[in-house]
């Protein structure tokens, strides 16, 4: 596909510097920072290729902070923000042929957009994001063998302990999989992303939400139905099983509040899961064993429906995770961090 990969996030809060440790605790890798006045640069280009929530822009303080992860690269930008939301989302394509289609494909649909040096840019009204489309390397991830199992007749690990158990270092993302947004036009988001910029569906929510992809993974964007424009959650990759577990367990560690649900295993993308709260109120999850798309001729898109669509197994997801509990305050002008 000529699209391959999510390659960086611009998150915008309300607490910059307080989010910040936390994601750098999360296992993030953390870059100098940069001026945040970037955020309001943002929110002006998004103004220039539709209407920017308000029709101004975010205002912005002294300091914004950039974060890798272990095989992505710089994948994060937090900056400052009236409220917590997605700014822009990059995603990545082969080379500038890829980008002539994409700018195209907007064009047919009447969606305005800019061209750039190195890509196309498009906002999206029902989710509040501005998206770039640009030209950018694919991830070459390491072969990561997975760890032996004893199961039952096969004794794969003799005389020796699980290698999960074992582990002491610091649990690293070794990429950002996928974001979760809320749109006021779910219809008109699912459009843009696969009529405009060329992402394809892999399952659906009936009238609800669309699990859509621009790599071999399940998902790298999903949008649902919702009151309002919000960042529900981003989600970001470790090796297996037990590094979703170690790594918040050691996030717990440091504030069990930060808990919002898991140990669990999705249904759809068959991933295990943990998600987390950050200060500004915005989910992260921890994930490994998503589904892959090799081949679309393989793969036929389901439709989901209650919560067998959500998990497989775990406990039942909270009420904060269906509707996260700053919403009625988002949606009332009370932005502050929670």
């Amino acid at each position: 596909m000529a699209l391959h990969r999510l390659t960086r996030i611009t998150i915008g809060v309300p607490n910059v510097e307080e989010t910040a440790g936390y994601y750098a605790e999360f296992g993030l890798g953390q870059l100098p920072g940069r001026a945040a006045g970037e955020a309001a640069s943002l929110a002006d280009q998004a103004t220039s290729a539709g209407t920017s929530p308000g029709g101004q822009a975010d205002s912005a303080g002294d300091q914004g902070y950039s974060f890798t992860t272990g095989d992505g690269g710089e994948q994060m930008r937090l900056v400052p923000a009236a409220r917590r939301r997605l700014v822009e989302l990059r995603v990545g394509a082969d080379d500038p042929d890829d980008i002539e289609r994409v700018a195209a494909s907007l064009a047919r649909l009447d969606i305005a957009a800019m061209r750039t040096l190195a890509g196309v840019r498009a906002y999206d009204p029902g989710t509040e994001v501005t998206v770039v489309v640009e030209v950018a390397d694919r991830i070459v991830q390491a072969d990561t063998p997975p760890p032996p199992y004893n199961t039952p007749g096969h004794i794969a690990r003799p005389d020796a302990r699980a290698p999960g158990v074992l582990r002491e270092n610091r649990v690293q993302p070794r990429k950002l999989g996928h974001v979760v947004l809320g749109s006021t036009d779910q219809a008109g988001s699912q459009r843009l992303f696969t009529e405009g910029l060329g992402f394809k569906i892999s399952d659906t929510v009936p009238g609800l939400a669309a699990f859509m992809r621009c790599s071999t993974d399940h998902h790298n964007v999903l949008v649902q139905q919702a009151p309002l424009a919000f960042l529900h959650h981003t989600s970001w990759q470790v090796n297996d099983v037990d590094e979703v577990g170690r790594g918040a367990t050691m996030m717990l560690e440091k504030d069990p509040a930060r808990h919002v649900w898991g140990l669990g295993r999705h249904h759809v993308g068959s991933n295990f899961f943990w998600y987390l709260r950050d200060p500004a109120g915005n989910f992260s999850e921890y994930y490994s064993d998503l589904d892959c798309i090799v081949d679309d001729a393989l793969w036929t898109p389901r439709t989901w429906e209650g919560a067998r669509g959500l998990y497989n197994w775990g406990p039942p997801p909270p009420p904060s995770f269906l509707a996260p509990e700053d919403l009625a305050g988002l949606m009332t002008g009370v932005h502050g961090a929670s």
